[in-house]
């Protein structure tokens, strides 16, 4: 079977809802992690507080045979074609060990 890794890099706050409407859409499951863009200003205030804005990394992997509906569904639910609401990418993957299969087989390729 045939992996791609769908990866949304979205404001704070928003990755627990894309990835629940994903897992309802027939994802297995997502990875959220977090950061900080490097081209992002940070604001300062009263010349001591400094407030940064971070993101939410949402990575996916999917099923070649799933990744349109998936990724739509991540493109909808995050609101990335609004500017400065985040992006959406696919990477294709080559390799792949560790992911559970649904039949509890795991893949290694």
């Amino acid at each position: 079977m045939e992996y791609e890794a769908i990866v949304a890099i979205v404001e704070r706050g928003k990755a627990n809802a894309i990835v629940k409407k994903v897992t309802d859409a027939g994802a297995h499951g997502a990875t959220i992690a977090y950061g900080r863009g490097s081209g992002e200003q940070v604001f300062s205030f009263f010349r001591s507080l400094q407030v940064e804005s971070s993101k939410e990394i949402i990575l996916i992997i999917s099923p070649r045979e799933k990744l349109d509906t998936l990724y739509t569904v991540v493109v909808e639910a995050a609101n990335v074609r609004e500017k400065g609401k985040g992006i959406a990418f696919t990477i294709p993957i080559c390799n792949l060990t560790g992911i559970s299969m649904e039949n509890g087989e795991k893949k290694d390729d």
